[in-house]
């Protein structure tokens, strides 16, 4: 295998699992080079995956964890982290492709995804693909589109804080954070059309474009990495109640223009 695509997944949160694995077909008859590797903690969930890669005649696998997280944790966050490291852990001591690939269950994305992210990789560590977030705005350097050189795998882990008051700090921001802080080379953009489903229904979609210069500015690497080290020892997420903040002035500012 060239490529894994490795998605954590939870029986609850796969609600559109048809559009999902059909969308994968496409994307595996385009690279067949390529595998695509569930993760999931419900160990009853396990059969019914197997069985959905077999009636999908899919290339893959399902990889079981148990969730690690503090006594006072609440967030489902720890679930995402453990299947994120469940699926790192996979390709590197289970495989030998070149890259890992984090598609979200809840998107459907153009078949050719792979080869554009191949692309766009080269002389690159790590490649983020923006999507419309399910909740406020546009996330440019989430997990659910990132594809990551197995050379910086091997110096990386999955992980995340999430604070007595409730605070947390996904493990997107913790990535962003410990790419910078490795010398990893980022690359962040829109490169391939999404859409992020909000239920069974209703999408957000988005296409290529290029990147503004005030998102180029608020994704800057280094001025991400001050952000999320500081929300760290503030315990509170900076980036995200900004991006909310901003959200909400935009959607405020249509409202009265309309």
């Amino acid at each position: 295998m060239d490529v894994v695509i490795g998605t954590p997944v939870y029986r609850q949160g796969a609600h559109i699992i048809e559009k999902f694995l059909a969308n994968q077909q496409q994307i595996q008859h385009n690279y067949p080079s390529s595998e695509l590797v569930f993760a999931t903690s419900e160990h009853d969930f396990v059969d019914e995956l197997q069985h959905f890669l077999v009636s999908w005649k899919l290339r893959g696998t399902v990889v079981s964890y148990e969730v690690e997280k503090p006594s006072y944790a609440s967030s489902k966050i720890w679930n995402i982290v453990g299947g994120r490291e469940a699926i790192r852990n996979y390709v590197l001591t289970q495989t030998d492709a070149g890259y890992l690939l984090f598609l979200d269950s809840d998107m459907v994305i153009d078949a050719s995804v792979i080869n554009i992210m191949e692309r766009k990789i080269q002389n690159y560590d790590a490649v983020f693909s923006g999507y419309p977030l399910r909740t406020y705005g546009i996330g440019l350097a989430g997990c659910g589109c990132v594809m990551l050189a197995r050379s910086i795998l091997e110096r990386l882990r999955f992980r995340c804080y999430e604070f007595r008051n409730g605070e947390i700090i996904f493990e997107d921001n913790m990535l962003e954070m410990d790419l910078f802080r490795s010398g990893g080379r980022i690359k962040k953009g829109f490169f391939v059309p999404i859409t992020h489903y909000v239920n069974p229904t209703e999408g957000k979609h988005i296409e290529p474009q290029r990147l503004g210069l005030w998102r180029r500015i608020a994704n800057n690497s280094f001025i991400r990495y001050m952000l999320i080290k500081t929300s760290i020892s503030v315990h509170y997420n900076i980036p995200w109640h900004l991006k909310v903040l901003l959200s909400g002035l935009t959607t405020s500012g249509k409202a009265r223009k309309s």
